[in-house]
């Protein structure tokens, strides 16, 4: 049925007016971060600052023991292995479970899925202590902060698994008469024809990796080693809380959000798009 022009104009509204309040915190996030600590607080308050501070920016660059660049580099350290570890492995055991037939698959499936209810304290403990007892505490290699997510979660696994299934068997099939395994038939068929459910995957380990602020803080003590999320939260201490640098650092650190956002954008879309499709 085609739609009235007046229904496409409100639904257009809604859309704009729903866009607006999911844009209003960070556009406000981008304004505050131009003000002084004082306007921040200042009564009564004022939407865009007096006086535009780029020195904030300055400031975030250049404050602490460790540059801003080098917390960067250390969060890259962290996100990008868990990210390409996690997909690759978490690819490898969802074929596993959509296409190969073995013994209790059922079973373990479900076994996989049901730790996802296992609250993260519970295990925040024993893991604590097994790296300790490792001796990888505070280490260059960050591996208390890769090691958990690098082999697979529950979610990617469980996530991967319902988009394999979805592609024909046909397609395995044929490569099984051209003489493919199954590891051929993972690396040429499946993971190429998987690139939106991939590509979404790779946002939200990406963006969950990238905001981590509870794993740095329990296995980083060095300033050294300091993440993103570490070094902002070093702008607050016992006498002052600087929220303008808070600001200003958040916004440089949304940054490499955004752009694993907008190139992997298409591919989310695609994704959503085919995720109503039946294979």
């Amino acid at each position: 049925m085609k739609q009235s022009k007046k229904s496409i104009i409100f639904s257009y509204a809604i859309l704009i007016f729903a866009t607006l309040i999911v844009l209003l915190p960070f556009f406000w996030m981008l304004v505050s971060s131009f003000k002084s600590q004082r306007e921040l607080f200042a009564y009564p308050p004022t939407f865009f600052p007096s006086v535009w501070k780029w020195e904030n920016y300055k400031q975030v660059l250049s404050a602490g023991s460790i540059s801003f660049f080098q917390m960067f580099l250390n969060s890259m350290k962290v996100t990008l292995p868990v990210v390409v570890l996690n997909i690759t492995f978490s690819s490898l055991a969802a074929y596993a479970f959509a296409r190969i037939n073995f013994p209790f698959k059922k079973f373990i499936f479900m076994m996989f899925i049901s730790s996802m209810m296992i609250p993260a304290a519970v295990v925040m403990i024993p893991r604590f202590m097994l790296f300790t007892k490792l001796k990888m505490i505070d280490s260059a290699f960050y591996f208390p902060l890769i090691l958990p997510s690098a082999f697979g979660t529950a979610f990617s696994i469980f996530l991967l698994r319902q988009f394999f299934m979805t592609i024909p068997v046909d397609l395995e099939e044929a490569a099984v008469i051209d003489g493919c395994g199954k590891f051929r038939i993972w690396a040429t068929i499946i993971v190429p024809l998987s690139k939106p459910i991939i590509a979404t995957l790779s946002v939200f380990l990406f963006q969950g990796t990238y905001n981590d602020f509870m794993g740095p803080l329990i296995y980083i003590n060095s300033d050294k080693l300091f993440t993103i999320q570490l070094g902002l939260a070093s702008f607050r201490n016992s006498f002052a809380t600087r929220y303008d640098l808070i600001m200003a650092g958040s916004m440089l650190a949304l940054i490499p959000v955004l752009i694993i956002y907008i190139v992997c954008q298409k591919y989310i879309v695609k994704g959503i798009v085919m995720s109503g499709l039946k294979g």
